[in-house]
């Protein structure tokens, strides 16, 4: 397997992962980020902040949607970068409440899946890989993209 080739099934299983992890919240309108909010070791007034009443509809919103959204996003290979700094962001999320340090969750020291996922999707960006057999190649021909390079370089 070349470069390339492992690039682009990287890319695309890691967005198969996030895109699972976001549609099964979507489909299941018994799914809460309460729980999870609410056990959390580290900031836990952060996170118990999300999980107040008026505001937890929205946070499961935009976790449910980011999840899927940026799962969409790598499997098709456009706006890589984009959807890579966004999970990013969800990722650090989701590391802190299962840190206590320098114990991540039961089975981790200080690194756990979240750091991993993070720094897979980091490496997407930096290689732009949306451009291997993702829609990114196609885009960076569209007379907006052109027009726009600050816009490509945001997307990918």
């Amino acid at each position: 397997m070349n470069t390339s080739s492992l690039l682009a099934t990287l890319r695309i299983a890691i967005g198969c992962f996030f895109f699972y992890a976001g549609i099964v919240k979507v489909m299941n309108p018994a799914w809460s980020a309460a729980g999870f909010l609410n056990n959390a070791k580290t900031f836990p007034e952060f996170y118990a902040w999300f999980a107040q009443p008026g505001i937890l509809p929205w946070t499961n919103l935009l976790n449910e949607w980011s999840l899927t959204l940026v799962g969409v996003a790598l499997i098709l290979g456009i706006g890589v970068r984009l959807a890579s700094f966004g999970g990013i962001l969800l990722m650090a999320l989701y590391y802190f409440p299962s840190l206590s340090f320098p114990y991540a969750g039961d089975h981790a020291y200080i690194v756990d899946e979240h750091v991993i996922y993070a720094l897979l999707l980091a490496y997407l960006a930096a290689m732009k890989a949306g451009r291997v057999w993702g829609l990114e190649r196609w885009c960076a021909n569209l007379s907006l993209c052109t027009r726009f390079p600050k816009l490509r370089a945001l997307l990918g």
